[in-house]
């Protein structure tokens, strides 16, 4: 009797391990198109074997749960590479705006016969202007048009300027909202590690770590940062200066404050970390990039370039005569504050202060109104080294050209990255990705062995009836 009813105990445990495993299947395909899921399989164990009358008899299979098929070192690879992705994507994207204020930008101008491809153009058609003055140096016409194309440069420095530090702001704006959805972030990651920490501290927990990985992927997205297993499969999250951001069941936010006029970041501590996000990676990390480095850079070479012909033309513009026979005085005014080695906000507050055409110097003293003299030198700028050893125009052109090379740069290195997140994608996707197929023969291979538990069953009743009536057979309704 003992080994009919361990063959009953086998029967019962087979159909209960088959019924758990035909569960796991039924959730894999109901969560097949769940955002995040990982897909589970059955773990079986052997039950402990027993022996009557010194002969050993197994007992057994049961289903202890389900098993999550992920990949720890996969994961975390793909969280690092989602940081890098998403930092050169969104630096990418930035610098196209920015690129597009230098490509596109177009004189204020309103006649529509009077506009201008930016301020390269701008620059030319001056010193075309001062050109046509050589030409005719003793009248108000050329002077003129000198004037207008002056105010035309002017007006497109102020514009581009404006529209560069409009862009900085904006992603001032952005970066700050970006620390918002951080701290939700990490706060949502510090429950969940408190939930497997006492529910699975020592095995796979399931839906909890499907959930804590989705929001890890989208902090992945925003920051750099880095990842720390526990020993209870709790997480610790720095930033890579080791800033911490999630302990265990504890958060710490990110808060930010206003310096130098942009958005800082500052840590639990209260410590700057403003240059560690910068380079940490994640969609913050590219836009600090391009708000604290890319703008800057942009700005410091058009004040450099305001400034430097700004001041050679006044210069020149001083040394001749003008059409009444004065010295000659300023054309264009700058900020008081810049010069040569500071330039900052010439740009921004280029203007022209002549407004009399009969100002403009053509002459040199003595020589009367037709003279030209002075005409030539302001003309012969144009191919004069006034700017960081380059002319006006070489020096706008090599920014231009620089400028379309690091969007390249990044371009490249965005795309890059991202077939290598692709790539990481479908090798997490291959071993945690439900496949319908793949259940679809599962469920066929449990239910057959399902079958096969039920059928012994009835062979035990027939066993058991025939033992029962002495060998007499007897039919079992």
């Amino acid at each position: 009797m003992a080994t009919l009813n361990t063959a009953f105990s086998i029967a019962t445990g087979a159909l209960d391990a088959d019924q758990a495993a035909l569960d796991i299947v039924a959730n894999n395909t109901a969560n097949a198109s769940t955002p995040g899921y990982t897909r589970e399989v059955a773990n079986w164990e052997e039950n402990d074997s027993v022996t009557l009358n010194g002969t050993t008899y197994g007992d057994g299979a049961i289903v202890t749960g389900p098993v999550s098929q992920r990949d720890r070192v996969l994961e975390q690879s793909m969280q690092q590479q989602t940081q890098a992705e998403s930092a050169s994507g969104a630096r990418l994207t930035a610098l196209d705006q920015l690129q597009e204020l230098f490509s596109d930008a177009t004189s204020n101008t309103s006649s529509s016969n009077n506009t201008a491809d930016g301020i390269g153009n701008d620059i030319t058609q001056f010193f075309d202007s001062l050109s046509s003055l050589e030409a005719s140096p003793s009248g108000n016409a050329a002077r003129q048009g000198v004037l207008s194309a002056a105010t035309t440069l002017s007006d497109d420095f102020n514009s581009v300027a404006s529209q560069l530090s409009g862009q900085q702001q904006a992603l001032d704006q952005q970066s700050s909202g970006i620390a918002g959805e951080v701290n939700t972030l990490t706060q949502n990651i510090a429950g969940l590690n408190l939930q497997i920490e006492s529910t699975s501290p020592n095995s796979d927990a399931g839906v909890l770590e499907d959930q804590r990985q989705q929001d890890l992927t989208q902090l992945s997205q925003l920051i750099g940062f880095n990842q720390i297993q526990t020993e209870d499969n709790g997480l610790t999250l720095t930033t890579s200066s080791g800033a911490l951001l999630v302990s265990g069941g504890q958060s710490y936010a990110i808060t930010t404050g206003m310096k130098n006029g942009v958005t800082h970041f500052y840590d639990a501590a209260n410590a700057d970390i403003t240059s560690d996000l910068t380079s940490g990676g994640g969609e913050l990390g590219g836009i600090l990039t391009t708000r604290d480095q890319d703008i800057p850079q942009a700005q410091h070479a058009l004040d450099e370039l305001a400034y430097s012909l700004a001041s050679a033309v006044n210069t020149q513009n001083e040394a001749g005569t003008d059409l009444n026979g004065n010295a000659g005085t300023a054309i264009f005014s700058l900020p008081g504050t810049a010069t040569a080695a500071n330039p900052e906000g010439s740009a921004a507050n280029l203007s022209v202060v002549m407004s009399d055409p009969s100002l403009v110097a053509a002459a040199v003293s003595g020589n009367g109104s037709s003279d030209n003299t002075n005409a030539t030198a302001m003309a012969n700028l144009a191919s004069a080294t006034i700017v960081g050893g380059d002319t006006a125009t070489s020096y706008y052109s090599a920014f231009v050209t620089g400028l379309g090379s690091l969007v390249s740069e990044v371009s490249t290195e965005n795309t890059a990255q991202n077939s290598s997140l692709t790539q990481l994608n479908n090798q997490i996707g291959s071993l945690s990705g439900v496949n319908q197929d793949e259940e679809a023969a599962s469920l066929e291979a449990f239910e057959q062995s399902y079958q096969a538990a039920s059928k012994i069953f009835t062979i035990l009743d027939e066993v058991m009836v025939s033992a029962l009536n002495l060998g007499v057979e007897t039919s079992i309704s």
